[in-house]
């Protein structure tokens, strides 16, 4: 049942779905760390600028796994480039 397992479409769609899925789940959390403010209760109260952030990031996150999903075969090689593509270069992060 190894390899032959994952020769069957649906089965590699449901596992990269999954695991795009926990990685957003966990970059939306890190977001929510990294921020002034709380997304879900400024999305709650109505801030659309918020609002419209959250969901770039999102979308942002998003296109990135899906060109991973194109380019590689390895959920080590996606969830890489997903990190990649998530965390900023380190001169975007200190202001020198």
């Amino acid at each position: 049942m190894g390899n032959e397992f994952w020769q069957w479409d649906l089965v590699q769609t449901a596992g990269y779905f999954s695991v795009v899925i926990l990685c957003l789940v966990l970059f939306l959390t890190i977001f929510e760390f990294v921020t002034k403010y709380k997304n879900w209760e400024e999305i709650k109260k109505g801030n659309m600028a918020v609002a419209m952030a959250t969901g770039g990031k999102i979308f942002g996150i998003a296109n990135i796994f899906s060109h991973s999903i194109a380019q590689h075969n390895s959920f080590v090689d996606i969830i890489g480039w997903g990190f990649f593509g998530f965390f900023p270069a380190p001169h975007q992060l200190f202001h020198l």
